[in-house]
């Protein structure tokens, strides 16, 4: 049994490394090179969290995701999470930090209440005129993206799987179980495997009526120097509260301030508007006040683009037809569980049973 896997963001190289620990002849193909700065798992990095709000059956699938994860760090030999935990706020009822707070009531997950004057004294970058409470929770935490994808290529060429990048799939023959690639040769195996993210489109277009591709950005920024020790201190902000849709990744181990806000896509295919804008930077940074102070007074480093497919529920998308498996871990949410994604695949293609894996990348229970 040889498997082909098309796409090596977080799910294309967690299937393949979950397929070589069971013996099973692995070839993964990627387009640009690993980690790939275009693809959403190329970021510096992505949120791990209990918290889920109305989608409780991602909120109980996060055990197995540690799981995943505490396995792949044991193969890697290294631990690519921070765990620093994460914070909700609640600007107005029933916003986002409100529903994500009512999820882990529901589960009967341990976290703390502040008052807005208790979080302004914790996290002083936080106007406490501007929001009703704050929940924190000592689980979760950041994942760090550029560093996983680096240490599983290493593990997978080690470990004899074939690893080809800058090699872009043009055409999936699902009947046949192969691919074509842009300089017209051909692969071939018992089964594909497309994990090809916001590039899904580009090759099943039929699957457009489930599928649609965004594309969004974050912004780094270099906070006032007085807050600088508060953020390096900080957990995960999930969600801002408010409108904006909005969450924070720290910079902890080398990795920059990231804002990144859910208002702030649109529908793109992925190879287009790549480039950031004039003032795109300094516009979503301004999302941000409130709940923070002072918000002009970052500065913006860097903006980057990121392009990622979709679900009108935002659940995860999985589909077989004849000799390939095409899997979207759909609308952002992706990344924490690529690790158990990956098993999941890998034991569809072992047992030949990938109804089972698609109920639980699904997960509607």
């Amino acid at each position: 049994m040889t498997i082909l896997v098309v796409g090596a963001g977080i799910s294309g190289l967690s299937t393949a490394w979950a397929l070589t620990k069971r013996g099973v002849p692995v070839t993964l193909v990627e387009q640009g090179p690993i980690p790939n700065p275009l693809s959403a798992s190329g970021d510096q990095h992505r949120i791990i969290r209990r918290a889920y709000g109305g989608q409780g059956g991602y909120q109980r699938r996060i055990g197995d995701a540690y799981a995943a994860w505490d396995e792949m760090w044991s193969d890697l030999g290294q631990k690519h999470l921070v765990e620093n935990g994460f914070l909700l706020l609640s600007q107005e009822e029933g916003d986002e930090g409100d529903i994500y707070r009512t999820g882990l009531v529901e589960g009967g997950y341990p976290f703390e209440d502040l008052s807005p004057k208790e979080t302004a004294e914790r996290y002083p970058f936080i106007d406490p005129a501007t929001i009703r409470y704050s929940a924190v929770s000592k689980e979760g935490g950041v994942l760090l993206c550029q560093k996983i994808a680096a240490s599983l290529r290493g593990w997978l060429i080690d470990n004899g799987a074939t690893v080809m990048e800058n090699a872009r799939v043009t055409a999936v023959d699902t009947a046949a179980g192969s691919v074509t690639l842009a300089d017209g040769s051909s692969l071939a195996g018992d089964h594909v495997v497309v994990t090809a993210g916001a590039w899904t489109l580009g090759l099943f277009p039929k699957l457009a009526q489930s599928l649609t591709t965004y594309r969004t950005a974050v912004v780094y920024l270099t906070p006032p120097e007085d807050l600088r020790a508060a953020w390096e201190q900080s957990p995960v902000i999930l969600d801002v509260g408010g409108p904006v849709d909005g969450y924070v990744l720290p910079p902890v181990a080398g990795t920059g301030l990231k804002f990144g806000a859910g208002i702030h896509k649109f529908q793109s295919d992925p190879n287009r508007n790549r480039t950031p804008e004039a003032g795109e930077g300094e516009a979503l940074r301004n999302h941000f006040s409130p709940p923070f102070a002072r918000i002009g007074e970052y500065r913006v480093d860097d903006v980057v683009t990121c392009a990622y497919t979709f679900t009108s529920d935002e659940h995860f998308f999985a589909t077989t037809e004849d000799k390939a498996t095409i899997v979207s871990a759909c609308s952002g949410h992706g990344y924490k569980f690529g690790a158990v994604v990956g098993q999941k695949l890998a034991e569809g293609v072992v047992a030949k049973d990938f109804e089972t894996a698609r109920i639980w990348l699904e997960a509607r229970d």
